[in-house]
């Protein structure tokens, strides 16, 4: 694995965990009334293109992100629908 494989992995995981706290949050106290549904449906866009874009170029560290990025996206656009 080479430094900048090292630094994609690094930052794949920070800004994919950077979701967990936002669902969490959410998913306990079942109120998503002041979560931004458009911003969340923007976002999944760009997860599912950068998705494509990872598996079009078979680059591991973009895929992986990208879908779990993109599992948290959808869910949290689930709870706003749910509970927003």
């Amino acid at each position: 694995m080479t430094v900048t494989g090292l630094v994609g992995i690094a930052a794949a995981c920070c800004t994919t965990g950077a979701f967990i706290p936002q669902v969490v949050k959410t998913w306990r106290s079942r109120s998503a009334a002041d979560i931004s549904g458009h911003m969340f449906a923007i976002m999944a866009a760009g997860n599912a293109l950068w998705l494509a874009y990872g598996i079009a170029r078979i680059d591991w560290a973009i895929i992986g992100a990208n879908a779990v990025s993109l599992a948290l996206t959808l869910t949290m656009l689930a709870l706003k629908l749910r509970h927003g």
